[in-house]
């Protein structure tokens, strides 16, 4: 697809760059560079998973950052609750239920999502009459789940402070050791806060 080609290219022009930040540092520049968004705005993502979520270029950070970690299959779920819940059509409800619950929710599900038995049995009882609130509980406790870890993880990671303070990412000394900001360590491949 496109979008795999964009990886691969930035990737690859990226292994040709004299300090090696390792993969993910494609598709983070990917972002930064192909989609600018202001810094106030960025900022805005540190409030609140919500604020994040919500704008487009955020989503698409915080679903690159989750691929890193093998576990973009939250978001994906939300995502897919949200888009459900503009069904327009009645005939469309079963149909689209069913492929978010084969997706996401059952035992056999590819992109199993982490819920407790009690709200799986209660979404898989939703089934039986899908209406446009049938995921709501669980699509709740993933939101949580993202919010308590996953999003916080994202707000210390590369592709969260290279686009909040974009000029600590270059690899020249002068950018390596910066007080009171975060920075790239271009050796280590880890980003600390410098105090």
């Amino acid at each position: 697809s496109a979008k795999d080609m964009k990886h691969r290219l930035g990737f690859l022009l990226q292994k040709s760059d004299s300090c090696d930040y390792g993969s993910s540092q494609g598709k983070k520049e990917k972002i930064s560079s192909s989609q600018r968004v202001s810094q106030e705005e960025v900022r805005k993502w540190a409030d609140s998973l919500e604020n994040l979520i919500h704008h487009d270029r955020g989503l698409a950070a915080f679903r690159a950052f989750l691929k890193s970690e093998y576990s973009e299959e939250n978001i994906e779920f939300w995502v897919s609750c949200e888009d459900y819940k503009k069904t327009k059509s009645p005939a469309k409800l079963s149909p689209k239920a069913r492929k978010i619950y084969d997706e996401f929710i059952s035992v056999q599900a590819t992109k199993e999502v982490n819920l407790d038995s009690c709200t799986r049995e209660k979404t898989s009882h939703n089934m039986l009459e899908p209406t446009l609130s049938c995921f709501d509980e669980a699509q709740r406790k993933i939101f949580t789940l993202m919010e308590k870890d996953s999003y916080r993880r994202f707000l210390k990671s590369p592709y969260y402070l290279d686009l909040v303070s974009p000029s600590a990412a270059g690899c020249g000394p002068e950018n390596c050791k910066r007080s009171h900001t975060h920075t790239l360590d271009c050796n280590s491949n880890i980003i600390s806060q410098c105090a």
